[in-house]
């Protein structure tokens, strides 16, 4: 160290490095880009490595006024998806020196209560699904710098939008379903007002009424397994030519159609196909395994916390949305005859 015992400071590295301290806290609190080259940065990351310099983050907190702590927002934590969301965040998070604080809206209905005495003074920015846009509301997070997930970019309650491709995902499940031959279709909706689950609907009804000779009906069910299966059991019990293909909102609207099909005598996929929307660990625990669209939630996670720190920069988020991929599997046949 280059005071002996004692602790290193950020002179001893700019002395080190042959640069201002003013330069080493632009570099190490990752704010260089445009205002030092990438050349000194890596030599006053070289010097810190050198010294075993670590910047002490509580005093440089209480100087600048902010706590380093981001709020994620999500509807529930009954599925893996919004844990997978959580991981990708907290990831890049830990790699700028903040922490990730989750806080669940069961259903997006709002939370039972405020967990912060002010968001505003706890919080530096927040990142939140638009399913849990009341809870959002609830607590002020609209007031910070703020990141939305699934949300409409052109109607969002303010902030940056980070999405996941769903449009995508519903065409390639529709052209898939399509090239098997299907034609009559049940949509199996999450009932949940929500701009991620209008786009599937709205994706859904586009794709086929641009195909002849098809049909769709929809019904919709809260996002839960038995919910699905009356749901789908009243639907398929209906009078009239039953659908040769039920196109779910989610993987465990997909388990509950299951359930249906089965009740009434039929199997999956000789009798009705059956996709899903998620690629949860549900999907390859049910038989037939389900076909439906995989959705990189840590990716999701990450795209959210880095589009949060470019706020947070000044600077503008990455854009485009998330692809994502149709996976095949047995669920999913050529329709029966009649």
């Amino acid at each position: 160290m280059a005071n002996g015992s004692t602790r290193p400071t950020s002179r001893d590295v700019a002395q080190a490095a042959g640069v201002s301290q003013a330069a080493v806290s632009l570099v190490l609190g990752e704010k260089w880009r445009g205002r030092v080259s990438a050349a000194t940065a890596e030599r006053v990351r070289e010097a810190a490595r050198e010294l075993g310099y670590r910047p002490n983050l509580a005093a440089r907190n209480l100087r600048l006024g902010h706590t380093r702590t981001v709020l994620l927002v999500v509807p529930a934590l009954t599925t893996e998806f919004f844990a997978g969301v959580y991981t990708g965040a907290a990831r890049v998070a830990a790699r700028h020196g903040f922490g990730v604080v989750l806080y669940p809206s069961p259903e997006g209905i709002g939370p039972a209560r405020n967990p912060f005495a002010s968001a505003q003074a706890a919080l530096d920015g927040v990142i939140a699904s638009s399913m849990a846009a009341d809870a959002l509301t609830a607590i002020r997070g609209d007031q910070l710098p703020l990141v939305m997930l699934d949300s409409d970019p052109a109607g969002s309650i303010g902030g940056a939008t980070v999405n996941l491709d769903i449009a995508d995902g519903v065409r390639q499940v529709t052209e898939h379903l399509l090239g098997l031959g299907h034609r009559r279709f049940l949509h199996l909706a999450a009932d949940i007002a929500s701009w991620t689950f209008e786009v599937r609907a709205h994706e859904l009804a586009t794709r086929l009424a641009g195909t002849p000779g098809t049909s769709l009906r929809t019904v919709r069910a809260h996002i839960s397994i038995d919910a699905a299966r009356t749901a789908a059991e009243t639907a398929l019990a209906a009078r009239g030519p039953r659908p040769t293909a039920i196109i779910c909102d989610d993987d465990k609207l997909a388990a509950g159609a299951y359930k249906a099909v089965r009740r009434l005598g039929l199997s999956i996929p000789d009798d009705i196909s059956v996709t899903g929307l998620d690629d949860l660990a549900l999907a390859t625990a049910i038989d037939p395994e389900l076909t439906t669209v995989r959705l990189d939630a840590e990716l999701f996670g990450e795209r959210g916390m880095q589009a949060l720190l470019a706020v947070l920069e000044g600077r503008e988020p990455e854009e485009g949305d998330i692809p994502v991929q149709l996976v095949v599997r047995g669920s999913t046949a050529p329709p029966s005859a009649p």
